[in-house]
């Protein structure tokens, strides 16, 4: 055989393996997001409570450090869906103290699904690491919020989901937890944390019928992000929470939605971690926010 046409052999099958990667990637992104619709996994088989999921027919949880914001909500859910709630007012930024009262509240309740929205960062803007005000206070708050919380409640329900063979956990990271993203470093580093842990829980519990599920959404319009304007690639919470449900059995990691997979798709190819990790790139994204523009914290 000539080494021409062992080169061709061997260009055949890398066009031939990269074409059915292709191929199995488009096939798994028509089916998350757009079959998805479709193809509904009833949530109310994994329990009776949850958190976020009374459009689907579960009674739910809320949990959150506003007291007048959850009974508002709590109103509004058992007015429009007919469920049950029950609220727990804490604030997770106070650390492991809070964890006691919760267990304790949740406390007969079959916990079907877990959804760890809870999250903070520490400024608004693009901001050097050493910029952040009152650095003491809010790298422990970023820390108890955003990381803390996430093993925390799944601790504490994950024993009972083992031991009815059935449950589900979803952990809302970001794509800044799974792109690096320097001047939003204690944010970036936070959610990194909170995508390694659902990818490694998953693959400990799936055997036992246990779904992790991380959600690692571009911009969505929240409290966080100043409720910035809805257009195509921004997504309401509401509408962001509705297609991300329908992921739920069909990926254990999503972006959550098909707009926020195209603007991943496209950052990986225009935007690499080299060029976002350039000091070139940094020096810019710091220079279009005023020194001065902070709101201390934000929260969603």
């Amino acid at each position: 055989m000539l080494f021409a046409d062992l080169l061709a052999i061997i260009g055949g099958m890398t066009v031939t393996f990269y074409l059915l990667k292709i191929t199995w990637r488009c096939w798994c992104g028509f089916r998350e997001f757009v079959l998805s619709s479709k193809w509904q996994v009833d949530l109310r088989t994994y329990g009776q409570w949850a958190g976020k999921l009374a459009r689907r027919g579960l009674d739910i949880v809320l949990i959150s450090r506003c007291d007048n914001k959850l009974q508002t909500v709590a109103r509004e859910i058992e007015g429009v869906y007919g469920r049950k709630t029950q609220t727990i007012p804490v604030d997770f930024t106070h650390g492991y103290s809070i964890y006691p009262a919760i267990a304790k509240e949740l406390q007969g309740l079959q916990i079907g699904i877990l959804v760890n929205n809870v999250g903070m960062t520490s400024t608004d803007c693009f901001a050097y690491f050493l910029e952040i005000p009152d650095a003491e206070q809010k790298i422990t708050q970023v820390i108890n919020c955003n990381i803390l919380s996430v093993p925390q409640m799944t601790r504490l329900v994950l024993p009972d989901m083992v031991n009815r063979g059935k449950g589900l956990i979803i952990n809302i990271s970001s794509m800044t937890g799974v792109h690096p993203q320097p001047l939003l470093t204690l944010y970036s580093a936070s959610k990194t944390f909170v995508t390694y842990f659902s990818q490694c829980l998953h693959a400990e519990y799936k055997s036992k019928g246990i779904t992790v599920q991380c959600v690692a959404p571009f911009l969505v319009s929240t409290n966080m992000t100043k409720n910035v304007k809805v257009n195509s690639f921004m997504k309401s919470a509401t509408a962001f929470a509705r297609e991300a449900l329908n992921t739920v059995g069909h990926s254990s990691c999503t972006p959550g939605c098909l707009s926020h997979a195209v603007q991943n798709a496209l950052l990986t190819m225009l935007l690499p971690d080299c060029l976002r990790m350039s000091t070139f790139l940094i020096r810019k994204l710091r220079s279009s926010c005023k020194k001065n523009d902070w709101t201390g914290e934000n929260r969603e």
